[in-house]
């Protein structure tokens, strides 16, 4: 009899293959590390192969055959998939597994209530997410890890599509305190001479150090950080101004200090939010059901989490 292995298993076997540990798979996965290494015990065990290295503190590194193995686990995982968009084609149901990626800048403010409307409408769908920088989410399109991913136009390369969905201006934000906090508006040679506190994230950080660019200024950066809730700490506690797209509802920081957002004027332009799936690939039925719900809830009037342009007070006539 051949050996028997469940998807489960091979799942996990994938999953430490890309990640280059169990914790991390784990984490990915949202299940237990014991749980991932047991699979893959049980799994060496079956087939008398040994698919890890192990090394103390660096990790699982696949042995040749364990890269052979794993290439194999996708297809057959890729396979399992197609099992469920056939069976949702035949009964006209949306339903199956569906991993939706999104960019760090923003995911935790639009994504959770993106997911509860769509939970809603599709409760035969299991979703799972991952967040990431924009080259992190290119990869895992690439590799098929993720399904789809919401982000911006940054940089897309030709192997994957962007479906557009709003367009978000770009806003400086500065403490209650500051100099160019109360102006209608600023410039980047109006923001150079300050202290910045720089979003640094891949392809993002470029973006943003761009409007001085065309502007011909070089801004003194004070601070960098990748997280946002971190970036907009900073400026609330006055140690920096900084320029991002997205605006919450609430004008304030993680810590409660108030922020004020100051649309910036000039060569700048804004960064369009959307879709980005790899190029000429058919979506799943459960995909596609998602591209649908995010076009009916993101939309120019309103995005889930967001305070738009057109949602700033206006004075009075």
């Amino acid at each position: 009899m051949p050996p028997r292995i469940s998807l489960r298993q091979l799942d996990y076997l994938v999953a430490v293959c890309d990640c280059g540990s169990v914790a991390a798979a784990a984490a990915r996965l949202n299940v237990s590390s014991p749980s991932i290494s047991a699979a893959i015990a049980q799994a060496e065990a079956a087939f008398g192969l040994q698919l890890f290295i192990r090394r103390h503190a660096h990790g699982l590194t696949p042995t040749r055959g364990g890269l052979q193995f794993a290439r194999q686990a996708r297809r057959v995982l890729a396979e399992a998939a197609h099992l469920g968009t056939l069976a949702a084609e035949i009964t006209g149901t949306v339903g199956g597994p569906l991993h939706v990626g999104c960019l760090l800048t923003f995911a935790q403010i639009v994504l959770p209530a993106l997911r509860r409307g769509f939970a809603e409408n599709h409760p035969a769908v299991t979703l799972r997410q991952s967040e990431g920088h924009q080259a992190a989410l290119f990869e895992g399109l690439r590799m098929a890890r993720i399904d789809l991913a919401l982000s911006y136009d940054l940089n897309m390369p030709a192997d994957l599509d962007f479906q557009p969905l709003v367009s978000l201006p770009p806003y400086a934000l500065f403490d209650p305190g500051h100099e160019l906090a109360t102006r209608p508006g600023v410039s980047a040679a109006d923001l150079a001479p300050y202290p910045m506190v720089l979003l640094d994230l891949p392809m993002s950080a470029d973006y943003f150090l761009s409007f001085f660019t065309a502007a011909g200024e070089v801004p003194r950066i004070a601070e960098r950080t990748a997280d946002m809730a971190v970036m907009r700490g900073l400026v609330a506690n006055g140690l920096g101004y900084s320029i991002a797209n997205i605006r919450p509802p609430g004008d304030v920081a993680p810590d409660g200090r108030p922020l004020c957002f100051v649309p910036l004027n000039g060569p700048v332009r804004p960064m369009r939010m959307g879709l980005m799936l790899a190029a000429g690939a058919r979506p799943t039925p459960a995909a596609a059901a998602f591209v649908a719900h995010c076009r009916a809830v993101i939309t120019p009037a309103s995005v889930p989490g967001l305070r738009l342009a057109d949602d700033r007070p206006r004075p009075s006539p």
